[in-house]
């Protein structure tokens, strides 16, 4: 037999019922949901509403009729199943119960409700780590604004408290189990699996690369990168004591060179750095700036350039190379950001270092040590600070990502000398 045309009355009128109803006028909503039964006797929201009410009233039998017939009805709910869920509890039967919030969430993937339920269910049940799973994914699914409603908040402090206890007992039971397989590999060699498992436990954040201007997709995020991986490391290192000597008679005949890095333009939002707008705690001596050689600083630096020579520096016109001494005066600190794009990796060299003085990307923090370089990616948030009483100063300059081909690195240096074509070259693009 042919299906039946639909009755374009029945679409408006459980329309104009659920309106009501959401308005608290159950009577009018009554009287038009009858209506739509009257048409479409088997209609899901309409048969949703009746099971919902007598379920309310605590006829569970009327209430098991209507919601059967509600979830093999059309259109097809997941509140039918969640209803239908409720009526199955009161009845002791939490098996069918928990079949049917799997339908409500087969339904509705975004119905974080089905999974606190299902979370009250494994309660009942004793069954601790079903009921931290099923927290989880509530605690995933749950919006914001309903986290910090105050009917909402105990709830969400209780799923937090669980999902965090067995997350520790996770990990407890995995250290055990996998201590053997490592073998003697410490270190490097298992270094992205550590953070890997402490960011699946909840143990750290997850810190992803986010540039602000341009993103180079398929590129990992990568904090810092081993300085034992890059050819021309080695011979930027044994330059230090030059590079240092350099920097040392600049500080002491050239200080004025040194000028605030943060120098926001008027009009512009000052952000996280409204601290270090124009404040020279957090200073650059430049040698390249905005792709343009500071004649009268590199001619101090002879050594220092040398050094840049052999280094493949990002080159895109009226941008970069950017090399420069980055001094950070006693008790400054940088706030986290993140850089402008992913095609390239910033390098640091230290020169002075005192103690208490480091560098945090993502998860890791590593403090500098004089001579030995720090590589790594800019678009993952980092932060810097000095708790010294003493100047730091690092020397600071960009390389091509790695992992970027010839072609690629050619592509980019054309797309992003391009975006500064269209916008104008003092456009305010940040760091490219």
């Amino acid at each position: 037999m042919p299906n039946a045309i639909p009755d374009p009355r029945v679409a408006s009128l459980a329309a104009e019922a659920d309106r009501l109803a959401r308005q608290g006028d159950d009577a009018a909503s009554a009287r038009l949901w009858h209506q739509v039964l009257a048409l479409s006797p088997e209609h899901g929201a309409a048969l949703t509403y009746f099971g919902s009410k007598a379920l309310a009233r605590g006829d569970i039998a009327s209430a098991r009729e209507q919601l059967q017939r509600a979830v093999r009805g059309t259109p097809r709910l997941a509140l039918a199943h969640a209803y239908l869920a409720r009526v199955h509890r009161s009845e002791g039967d939490n098996e069918a119960a928990i079949k049917e919030l799997d339908q409500a969430i087969k339904i509705e993937p975004g119905a974080y409700g089905a999974h606190f339920e299902k979370a009250a269910i494994y309660e009942q049940l004793g069954n601790e780590k079903a009921q931290a799973l099923a927290y989880s994914s509530a605690l995933q699914l749950l919006p914001p604004q309903a986290a910090m409603s105050p009917e909402m908040r105990p709830l969400v402090a209780r799923a937090q408290r669980m999902v965090a206890e067995n997350q520790a007992q996770l990990g407890a039971f995995l250290h055990a189990r996998l201590e053997d397989l490592r073998g003697g590999d410490r270190g490097r060699a298992l270094a992205r699996f550590d953070e890997s498992l402490d960011v699946s436990l909840g143990r750290k954040p997850l810190h992803l690369s986010r540039p602000a201007m341009f993103n180079v997709v398929g590129l990992p995020s990568v904090a810092f990168f081993d300085r034992a991986d890059f050819p021309w490391a080695p011979a930027a290192e044994a330059c230090t004591a030059q590079v240092r000597a350099e920097l040392e008679d600049v500080i002491r005949d050239d200080r004025d060179g040194f000028v605030p890095y943060v120098q926001t333009r008027p009009g512009e939002p000052v952000g996280q750095f409204e601290s270090l707008d124009f404040n020279p705690d957090w200073s650059a001596y430049f040698l390249w700036q905005h792709g343009k050689p500071v004649e009268q600083h590199i001619a101090r630096c002879p050594n220092t350039m040398a050094m840049l020579e052999g280094v493949p520096q990002v080159a895109i016109r009226h941008r970069a190379p950017a090399a420069f001494f980055s001094a950070l005066k006693p008790h400054t600190r940088i706030p986290p950001h993140h850089g402008a794009t992913n095609c390239r990796l910033t390098v640091h060299l230290p020169l002075i270092i005192p103690p208490h003085c480091a560098l945090q990307v993502g998860n890791h923090v590593r403090e500098w040590t004089p001579g030995e370089l720090l590589i790594f990616d800019d678009t993952m948030q980092h932060a810097a600070w000095n708790d010294s009483d003493q100047l730091r100063v690092v020397l600071i300059f960009d390389i091509w990502h790695p992992m970027l081909s010839e072609a690629e690195r050619r592509m980019m240096q054309g797309t992003l000398e391009s975006i500064m074509a269209y916008y104008g070259h003092d456009a305010p693009l940040g760091e490219l």
